[in-house]
């Protein structure tokens, strides 16, 4: 006998080593968390944050996920997770005075979201 998890209802997408701070990509997610697909498109497309790119890509990427292999319909779904964790730096070097060298660290993160039908509670 099978039990039906909350977890049966939700898709997710990732997207991986996203040029960009995670303090700067979660600015934005907390901003969308809780929010109807159709609000946190809008609201995405007039921040002035250089992440929301990304994060419209990894957002529409979950709803895909959720209408093909769910069958559920996209006008009905709400962000129920979206978080943001550090990937590895790339690292640079710029010359500097003497012949020393001076290192840059190029962050990257990993974006993940989840979105679930509207619950009525």
């Amino acid at each position: 006998m099978t039990t039906s998890s909350p977890t049966a209802t939700t898709a997710k997408a990732h997207g991986r080593f996203i040029r960009g701070s995670v303090s700067k990509v979660r600015r934005v997610l907390d901003q969308i968390r809780g929010r109807s697909y159709r609000d946190a498109l809008i609201m995405l497309e007039f921040m002035p944050y250089r992440s929301t790119g990304p994060i419209t890509k990894v957002l529409r990427s979950a709803v895909a996920n959720a209408e093909h292999n769910l069958g559920l319909d996209p006008s009905t779904l709400v962000i129920s997770q979206a978080s943001a964790d550090m990937g590895p730096s790339m690292k640079r070097y710029r010359p500097r005075a003497q012949g020393r060298a001076f290192a840059i660290k190029k962050q990257t993160c990993h974006i993940s979201i989840a979105v679930a039908p509207q619950t009525d509670s």
